[in-house]
């Protein structure tokens, strides 16, 4: 079975900002899942065009949503995480946690790029993950991009303030 791919928001926004989702669509096909709680945050009002363009992936159906329900397995890691860890544990944020409950739950790949906050999280339920330089390593590995290219991306990236490791796409592929 073909393992779906839970998107936090940093990781899925990357390539909106960039207008570079279609990379997503032919590298994950029907894979793509973005956990409700990531699409809330993508539908700011103050960034009405990225919230078009979710909109229009998830009205294709180029991408799925998936709500969090209550009395669920997902819900109770989710709330542990979001809303009331267990002492000495620092909450994450709604999006973060919903994709980590889900890739988890589902047996999924978590799309994450703030490592930081859930690198505990990731270890702890032993889940695959993937960040934008690997989704962008993957498009060159797949042909889809050349390292120009995905400079241009990173670079695109970056201008909207995107946290990314490294300042290029090189340099990014030089440190793995």
């Amino acid at each position: 079975m073909t393992k779906q791919l839970f998107f936090d928001n940093d990781c899925v926004s990357s390539f909106l900002w960039a207008n570079e989702e279609d990379l997503l669509l032919k590298l994950y096909p029907g894979r793509i899942v973005l956990p409700q709680e990531v699409v809330d945050e993508l539908s700011n009002p103050s960034i009405p065009h990225i919230k078009r363009r979710v909109t229009h992936l998830i009205t294709n159906r180029d991408i799925a949503t998936q709500k969090i329900h209550t009395d669920t397995e997902e819900f109770g890691l989710y709330y542990q995480l979001a809303i009331a860890p267990p002492k000495g544990e620092k909450i994450i944020g709604k999006g973060e946690a919903a994709a980590i409950s889900l890739a988890k739950v589902y047996k999924g790949i978590l799309a994450i790029n703030n490592l930081k906050d859930v690198s505990r999280y990731v270890h702890k339920y032993n889940l695959n993950h993937f960040t934008t330089g690997d989704i962008l390593v993957a498009a060159l590995n797949e042909g889809y991009i050349n390292e120009n290219a995905g400079n241009q991306i990173w670079s695109k990236m970056l201008a909207k303030r995107r946290l990314l490791p490294e300042a290029s796409f090189t340099d990014y592929l030089k440190s793995i």
